[in-house]
Order: structure tokens, then sequence, then C-alpha cells
């Protein structure tokens, strides 16, 4: 059950470095399960111009100054750190109305989105400061002039103004990207929820993991903040579409055009296939997941289902299914065993969801639920913002216009009834873009016609069915490596993404000129650039391995025997390697040629060192393509060049891309492609006691 009263917390902000209350008394914030004062929350007489910029001059050079793998690390030390505090942050999200199931999505969750971009990092991007992007472009013939596409991260500020239903997954959905990129970031929570962002944010300071001024928050309105922006910094908003609007079009967002990133109102929707009637394992999960995101969060998720489209003739088994489902949900205080669904946010939220079921009820009745009555098992249902789930069916649903533009953020959802998929997939579109939709069908040829229907009106689609049951994570989940994020009324924008989310705050960079410049910026050899020979660089540890150092191989000359008994041994018996006249009937052949993974094989025989040392393990090979015939008699020679060396932080190796060319005695390229390898720092290795 909920603890006794605790004294009134008077909200801090954290800004240039220090811990920073408002000068006035500020708004009161209460408990939603009970109606009692929590905190008191305020930002006046903080200077946005100077916060802005202690996050520019302080925390961005320290930030840039580190690899991704450096910054990756600090992610993943900070997630670990937040976990043992974990505990502490449900008590807290008790008195947002959450109960534990919906506070492990929020804390967790966030927690877990952090871990995952520490992860991803490391093994997507390399040890470096700089990313390329795509391959590098010949803009001479001679290879003399070549272009090659960078990212660096922006040398301003990431302010992430958030929204009250996840107070600790809508933050570090969103910083963990930005650090990762290496941009310091501002986060805003909304007021109603903010004691528990800034109890999140009091252990992150606590650890001292991040750099000083990495990370700033303000507790209350943000002022001025916006007019000082500038064209280095990038804003992030999630809540109602009128608010990012207002924010997206302030004149210091336009005229420096800032990235603007916006999540806001969606209507999303779920279709039930015309093939998973009443009695299938697709009807049941779908009722399951239709009363889930409808009671999860009491609704209030930017994801939950708004629209429920399903058949006209199965709208009667799932209105009565739906209802049964709903009218077991056991409302109450969020800390309560028997506590399914916890209240809204605030008392004024619920007045809110209660104007917007009115609305819908100009085209929809309400088949399930009484807006005005509560149902409590524990608690004060005078005192706390408890509403009981709400189902609504609109029987003309191309004319129920309010259904398709009016969010009651809570516990509400609509049917609406299709005679066709085609109608289905026209419904979810009336949405106007949306987070998320999802098709529950084991039809294959409906997941076709209605994700290729819906995909442009939507972030992200889901097909649920028997098959992924148990492992799908359901409707309503944002996941750190998905895109997060949608089209036209959700805002335009999308988050995570996994690496996508991370490039959104760095700036992509076309840069022209010699090979060897070009790899002197990006710390990459390409083709043209300075090689170097002597000491085989498989004989050298990380220590001594330079970009550039390079192996010109001996000759091997490919044989009718070598051919013919690699593919009896493989099993690769393929007719262009065996049968003489069918290889001159091949349009790209003249005669019998050699298979390709033989001459992969020949070549590593070529340029393999085969004694002990630094070089560990071969992990595998990148971009392999076979781009010459090779025919019986030709003579192969291997080029291989160090290309991009990756030292692990934690690890006594690191990664080695080498750059292998394979070329027959006329000079043609038989085969190009990146070998992958695990590399000793130190060898001979370092005896340890």
């Amino acid at each position: 059950m909920n603890a006794p009263t605790r004294p009134l917390r008077r909200l801090e902000s954290y800004v240039c470095s220090q811990w920073t209350p408002g000068t006035r008394e500020g708004q009161l914030l209460l408990d939603a399960a009970t109606g009692e004062g929590v905190a008191q929350i305020d930002s006046t007489g903080l200077d946005f111009a100077d916060v802005l910029e202690h996050g520019r001059r302080v925390a961005g050079p320290k930030l840039r100054a580190m690899s991704f793998h450096d910054r990756a690390g600090m992610l993943k030390a900070l997630g670990l750190a937040l976990m043992a505090h974990k505990e502490e942050f449900y008590s807290e999200s008790f008195r947002t109305g959450a109960t534990r199931p919906d506070g492990w999505v929020d804390i967790e969750g966030g927690i877990g989105t952090m871990l995952a971009f520490a992860s991803k990092g490391r093994r997507e991007l390399p040890n470096t400061r700089t990313l390329t992007d795509g391959e590098v472009e010949g803009l001479s013939r001679d290879g003399s002039f070549v272009a090659q596409h960078i990212l660096t991260p922006l040398q301003g500020v990431a302010i992430h103004i958030n929204a009250f239903n996840f107070p600790v997954w809508g933050m570090l959905e969103k910083i963990a990207p930005t650090l990762l990129a290496g941009v310091p970031c501002i986060v805003k929570p909304a007021s109603q929820t903010a004691y528990l962002t800034e109890l999140v944010v009091r252990r992150i300071v606590d650890t001292g993991i991040l750099p000083e001024g990495a990370l700033q928050l303000i507790c209350g309105s943000v002022g001025d903040l916006l007019d000082h922006v500038t064209e280095q910094d990038a804003v992030t908003f999630t809540g109602s579409a009128w608010t990012g609007r207002k924010l997206k079009t302030h004149p210091a967002i336009v005229a420096h055009s800032v990235r603007f990133t916006m999540e806001a109102d969606s209507l999303n929707a779920s279709i039930l296939g015309p093939d998973a009637q009443p009695g299938t394992p697709e009807f049941d999960l779908f009722v399951k997941e239709v009363a889930r995101e409808m009671t999860s969060k009491a609704g209030q998720k930017c994801t939950a289902i708004r629209r429920v489209i399903a058949p006209r003739t199965s709208i009667a088994a799932l209105r009565d299914a739906l209802a049964d489902r709903l009218g077991k949900t056991t409302l109450g205080l969020p800390d309560a065993a028997e506590t399914r669904m916890g209240p809204l946010a605030s008392l004024d939220q619920r007045v809110e969801v209660r104007e917007r079921i009115r609305e819908l009820q100009a085209v929809a009745e309400i088949v399930a639920g009484n807006p005005d009555q509560v149902s409590v098992a524990s608690g004060d249902a005078a005192k706390g913002a408890y509403m009981n789930p709400i189902l609504l069916y609109a029987d003309r649903p191309f004319a129920a216009a309010q259904v398709h533009d009016v969010e009651a953020f809570g516990p509400v959802s609509t049917l609406l009834p299709y005679d066709d998929l085609g109608e289905a997939v026209a419904l979810a579109a009336l949405g106007k873009g949306s987070l998320v939709a999802s098709v529950f069908t084991d039809d294959r040829a409906v997941a076709e016609e209605v994700v290729l229907g819906a995909a442009p009106f939507h972030g992200r689609v889901m097909i649920g069915n028997r098959l992924s049951a148990k492992s799908s994570t359901g409707h309503g989940s944002p996941l750190a490596p998905l895109v997060h994020g949608g089209p036209g009324r959700a805002g335009g924008g999308e988050e995570m993404g996994g690496m996508r989310g991370v490039k959104h705050y760095m700036q992509r960079t076309a840069v022209q000129g010699a090979p060897r410049m070009l790899s002197a910026v990006t710390g990459r050899w390409i083709e043209g650039a300075d090689a170097q020979t002597g000491i085989h660089p498989f004989r050298k540890s990380l220590a001594e391995l330079k970009i550039g150092d390079q192996l010109i191989s001996a000759s091997r000359v490919v044989t009718q025997e070598d051919v013919e008994h690699f593919a009896h041994f493989t099993g690769d018996t393929f007719y262009a390697h065996m049968d003489t006249d069918a290889a001159r009937a091949n349009p790209f052949f003249d005669d019998r040629v050699a298979h390709g993974y033989l001459i992969a094989s020949f070549a590593a025989g070529l340029f393999v060192d085969p004694d002990p040392g630094p070089v560990l393990a071969n992990y595998g090979v990148d971009n392999l393509r076979f781009l010459t015939p090779v025919y019986f008699g030709d003579s192969l020679q291997v080029r291989l060049t160090c290309k991009e060396i990756n030292p692990r932080a934690n690890a006594e190796h690191g990664e080695v891309r080498w750059d292998a060319r394979v070329t027959k005695q006329d000079g043609a390229v038989v085969a190009q492609y990146d070998v992958l390898t695990m590399v000793a720092k130190v060898w001979p290795p370092v005896a340890v006691g």
C-alpha cells in the first residue's frame, strides 16, 4: 500500500553544474492516487542563455573528445548504476499513478533502452570520433580526386521537452542516442511527473559518470530558452500536436533552421483480419492486446490503441469479449497487489479525458464502462484520478469524423466495423498519420495488403498471430533498434531506430579531395591513399600496426585440377565449373571458371602468415564481390591493406578491417572484400602475476 505521507519536496533544476531552486513557490504537484501533495516546481530566476552556453562550452568539447566506444562505455556504466536504484524509482513512480508493471516499462524499459544503445554503439560504431557514411565516391578517372560523406557531432545542445506519461523512459530514450553522438542534453520534463525525473537525474549526477554539463535538467517552465537556440542545437518534443506546432514555429527555430523532432497525438489503430474469426488464436490475441493497450498506464500511452477496426461480422463477439475482459480490470492504489490499473496522472487529466469522450459520443455510443462512475478496490475514488476503461462503438466509421480526430488520452478506445479489407486500411489511414498500427491475422495475403496499405501512414506496423504470440513485444512497445515516430499528425519525426537516432544529432558533410587527405580526415584507408610495405602486417600488434600497412603477395596459378578437386571436395559441382559446353553457353563466361569461394580460399592462403602471432582470429568478411571470371591458367595475386583499426576499451585485443583485392595477371580485379580480424594490442602477450 502507499507509504505514509512524506514531506513536500521542492524540486530543483540542475543547471550550470549545480542544483538550483526557482525563486518562487511554484506549482503544487499531487499524488495521482491519493491527491496528497508531492512536490512544488518552479524554474523562475534561471538564466537560460547561460544554461545553453554551459552545455556548449563546458560539456560539448569533452564529449566530442571521446570516441564512440568511450561514450558507449559511459552509457553502459550509467545504465548499470541506475539499475541499482530501481526500487527507489518504483517507490516514486507509484505516485504518478503507475502500477508496478507500468513502472517497469518506464523505469527498467528506459534503463534497458540506454543499455541497448550502449551495446549497439560498441558493436556497430567504430572506436573513432568521426563516422563515414556510404562508400567513397570517385570524382576523377585517375582516382586522384574523390569524396566521402562524414558525420560529426553538432556543436550545440539538444533540448528534450518530454511528456508526463513516461518520466524516466521519455528522458533516457532521448539522451542515450544524443550522448552517444557526442552532444550534451538539456531535459525539460512535464511538470506533473517531474519529481520522478528529478530523482533519476539526481542519481545520475551522483554517479559522476557524465562529463560536467553533459546533462542539465529544467524543472518548470523553459522561459526564454528557445530564444537562444542556434543552428548547432536540436530540439525534440513529445506532447500535444498543438504545443508541438507552436514550438516548431518559434522564431529562433525557424530563423536558424534548428533540427526539430516532434512526437505528437496519435490515433493508433489495430485491425482484426477477416480470417481471425471468434474461436481462432488471433481473435483471442486481439482481445487480449486491445484490453492491455487500453489499461496499461491507464491508456496514457502515445502508442495505445485508440481505434479498434474489425470485420462487421465479428463486431458483436468482439464487443462482448472486450467488455467482459475490461470489466474484470481492478482499479486501485498503484502499489496494491490486486490493482491492474492505476489512476490517470492527475484530476485535471481526468477532466480532459471525460471532455474528449463527450466529443466522441456525438458519433459513437458507449458499449462498456461509465466515464462518470468509478469503482475502486483500494484508495479513495473521490481523491484519486481514477477512471474505468471506456469502449465505444461507431456503426458508420467513415462518417464518424471525431473518432479519427479526437484523442481521449486515457483508457478509451472505439470499435469500428469494416466490410472489406480495403475499408479497414482506409479507416486506419483516416488517422492522418500515427505512430503504430497492428494487424492480427494468420493469412499472409491479409498481412501483405494491410502492411503495404498502412505503412505510408504509420511509423511502425506490427503483425500479430499465433506464431509470434509468446515472443512478441506487443503493439504499444517502442524498441531501441526500431524507429519511434510517425508521419503527419504523429509529428513527422523519428526517434531511436538504433544508429539512425544517433545520426540525427550529427551533421552529414561531403568532403572532397585527394585520397591521402580524406584518409587522414576519416582515419580509414581508401584506395589511392598512402600505403607502406615491409614487415608482414599480420606480424604487427595493434601497438605497431598503422593504417595503410600493406602486403603484396606472391602469385598462384589456378589449374583445372584445383577447380575439380574443390568441386568434388565441397560438393559444389555447378555446371559453370564442370561442363565446358554449358559454361560457354552462359552469357557471362568464355569457358569453365573457378569457384568464387575457391578464389577467396586461395587468396587467404596467399596473404595469411601461418605462425602464431598478434592476429588471433578471423571473424568475418564484408562486401565480398566477384568481379572478373578466373579461368584455368590464370594467376592470382592479393594486395592486403590495413583499412581500419578499432581497439576495444576493455579487452586485450581490437578489431582490424583489411582491404583485400585479388587480381590476375593482366591486372583485372577478380575479387574485392573486407577481411575482419581480432588482433592483440601487444605481442607477445604480457605475462600476468
